[in-house]
């Protein structure tokens, strides 16, 4: 068993064919907009509001709609309105599936049910940092904010796999770190693949495609979203009461072996499992002491 979104387990069951899944997916693109995608379709703000808004939420941990309102560009009212509009229009993927005709809802109800008992061992409502760990509400703060600027900044969907303690961090492609010092003494790691990084960089350099961009500017892009990230960190712990001081980040070099963790730290990593399949880890070294 592992982490799986329910096309995943669906092609592995047998039950849609890939083409078909990618059919659902489409569709479902099409119909389920982002926030900003559906509120630029009402006519309640322009493209440039939007952009100003993203740009506004890599320093400062709100939803869209909150951040919009809180520069004044829409009120809260009319939040509510694209958040209705949103709800009632949603499509899931088996619903998709079910409109494309290769399921029947008998059918998806079943597979749903399967797919849940499949599931069930690694479905939490919140994040679960191991026994014995120090400063579990910062560690536990430090994935919250990563996996929202995920979705916010980089535009990723996924789905967290369970925190655990590791020895040491696999070999990917790409392992961009910043070191945390004061009320904790850690290095943040994030470590991806290369179609990941892609992902990142499309997101961070605003282009639909970043084939033509030499690897150091896909390595900063990474470096450049670890900074977002960490920055929201440390003002969030400040707001907490925690003095969290951040250094630059870097690109670590693993030779193709991985990273140790080293003898007087802690690793404690967080996987996160993307649609294709695809994963990486979010690893903290924290200093034991």
């Amino acid at each position: 068993m592992a982490v799986k979104f329910f096309g995943q387990f669906l092609v592995e069951k047998g039950a849609v064919s890939r083409i078909d899944l990618l059919q659902a997916i489409d569709l479902q693109e099409k119909t389920n907009l982002k926030f900003g995608e559906m509120i630029v379709k009402m006519g309640l703000m322009s493209s440039a509001d939007v952009e100003r808004v993203h740009m506004a939420q890599r320093n400062e941990d709100l939803h869209f709609g909150d951040m919009a309102v809180k520069l004044g560009i829409i009120t809260d009212e009319q939040v509510q309105q694209v958040l209705t509009h949103q709800r009632n229009n949603h499509l899931y993927i088996g619903e998709a599936l079910v409109q494309l005709g290769v399921l029947d809802k008998e059918k998806l109800e079943d597979l749903l049910a399967a797919f849940k008992k499949d599931q069930q061992s690694y479905v939490s409502e919140k994040i679960e940092i191991p026994a014995n760990i120090p400063h579990k509400p910062i560690w536990e703060m430090v994935a919250d904010l990563t996996y929202k600027m995920l979705t916010r900044v980089a535009g990723i969907s996924f789905r967290p796999g369970p925190c655990s303690i590791v020895e040491k961090l696999p070999s990917r492609p790409v392992i961009a770190e910043m070191g945390f010092s004061g009320a904790v003494s850690a290095r943040y790691l994030l470590s991806v693949s290369e179609s990941t990084r892609n992902l990142v960089a499309k997101a961070i350099l605003d282009e639909d495609s970043v084939e033509d961009e030499p690897e150091e500017v896909l390595d900063d892009s990474v470096k450049e979203f670890i900074n977002i990230v960490c920055g929201n960190i440390a003002a969030k712990a400040a707001q907490l009461g925690h003095s969290i001081d951040i250094t630059p980040p870097e690109i670590v070099e693993d030779n193709g072996s991985g990273v140790d963790v080293p003898q007087d730290h802690t690793g404690l990593m967080f996987p996160i499992y993307l649609s294709d399949g695809e994963v990486f880890e979010l690893t903290v070294f924290i200093a034991k002491g």
